[in-house]
């Protein structure tokens, strides 16, 4: 399998020559993009085709995926983006009720044509405020795949157990839209207390070993990505996730 990163965890690492070298070092073959790499796209592919590194995917706002999809074109085109992901959601700008998530579903639907006129995937990558309940006792989740039928999901699997619910079920239902998976582990009670409760991979309370087989057979997921949201130690991370997942 090709095991990818997610770059936003190397956010605090700088500079990124520096994070690459380490990541093509440690075995990963690809890398997915987010807003701090885009900034010299053709320079940045440089730096990965020198350390053997691909970027399949990448996160774009919904602001830029709506109202410059041309830049984002441009930036995924220099780096070999195939598969477009909207990562996120202001709090200010999140719906209340079943009809506003209907409705951000919709404006994803809209993106997803966009994207696919243009020839690219795209998928909708969820936190954890997607499975609170709403008023009426449902999830937003469910009001945005259903309002946006076409487009993937990139599914970060943590923060669905962060959010409240058993990630089983959803892998059962919507498998085939898994496009991708957020490989992100949550540390045991009284560890990673200044990495904002997260841990390498294979290192906490999520069973990976498990969940990867499930993923495997019951989803339709590509890429396999190693994110950790606040490390404190890049290279620690990233070695000890892909030695993890590489077992399984």
């Amino acid at each position: 399998m090709n095991w990818s990163f997610q770059l936003y965890s190397a956010r605090n690492f700088q500079p990124w020559e520096g994070v690459l070298a380490t990541l093509g070092k440690l075995g990963y073959t690809q890398v997915e993009g987010f807003g701090g790499v885009y900034e010299n796209p053709k320079a940045f592919r440089a730096e990965l085709d020198k350390n053997g590194l691909a970027m399949p995917t990448g996160h774009f706002s919904i602001d830029a995926l709506e109202k410059d999809f041309d830049g984002v074109r441009t930036t995924a085109d220099a780096l070999g983006i195939k598969l477009l992901i909207c990562p996120y959601l202001m709090a200010e700008d999140r719906p209340s009720d079943a009809a506003g998530w209907r409705g951000f579903g919709e404006r994803l639907a809209k993106v997803g044509e966009v994207a696919a006129k243009a020839g690219y995937g795209f998928a909708w990558h969820n936190h954890d405020f997607e499975f609170k309940a709403l008023a009426d006792g449902s999830v937003p989740q469910d009001h945005i795949l259903s309002a946006a039928p076409d487009i993937g999901w990139e599914m970060d699997l943590a923060w669905v157990v962060r959010g409240g619910a058993d990630p089983l079920p959803w892998i059962e239902k919507h498998g085939k839209r898994i496009v991708a998976v957020h490989v992100k582990d949550i540390a045991r009670p009284g560890e990673g207390l200044d990495e904002d409760g997260w841990s390498d991979v294979g290192h906490g309370t999520i069973d990976w070993a498990g969940l990867i087989k499930v993923l495997r057979a019951k989803s339709a997921a590509k890429y396999f990505v190693m994110e950790q949201d606040n490390p404190n130690d890049i290279e620690r991370f990233a070695r000890r996730s892909i030695a993890s997942v590489k077992a399984y």
